[in-house]
């Protein structure tokens, strides 16, 4: 698994972002939970979304929850993350990650920083305004 983030940049409040996360390495399971969290300086990271694709459920935090919407594209092995209504606690570098280990029940647990996640992305900066 290689994870490759990208569509971060700047945005004025009140605005809207779709982040994308491409798996550049394929692989095949049949279930793996994969996510969208968030670290702005000085803070700890935290969940923003995750899905389980084994079920396709979809999970937020509380923070984002109703203004975020997480998506993958089986075809092209790509998750997405649109939110809209931004503000600027929403500026944070952005992160995605999976994890082939981690069943349905595990995935629903938004809170923790994801630490359990085994594979991550680089990372891209939102910064709203």
């Amino acid at each position: 698994v290689q994870l490759v983030e990208s569509g971060g940049g700047s945005v004025q409040a009140g605005g809207s972002l779709r982040l994308s996360c491409a798996n550049s390495r394929q692989y095949t399971y049949s279930g793996f939970c994969m996510g969208w969290f968030r670290q702005a300086p000085g803070k700890e990271r935290e969940g923003v979304a995750r899905l389980y694709s084994g079920t396709g459920s979809l999970f937020y935090g509380a923070s984002v929850k109703g203004r975020a919407i997480i998506s993958r594209n089986e075809a092209k092995d790509t998750v997405y993350l649109n939110m809209n209504k931004l503000t600027p606690e929403d500026t944070a570098t952005y992160f995605c990650a999976a994890d082939l280990s981690i069943g349905r029940r595990r995935c629903s647990e938004m809170q923790g920083d994801g630490s359990d996640f085994r594979y991550w992305g680089q990372g891209t900066q939102v910064t709203v305004s």
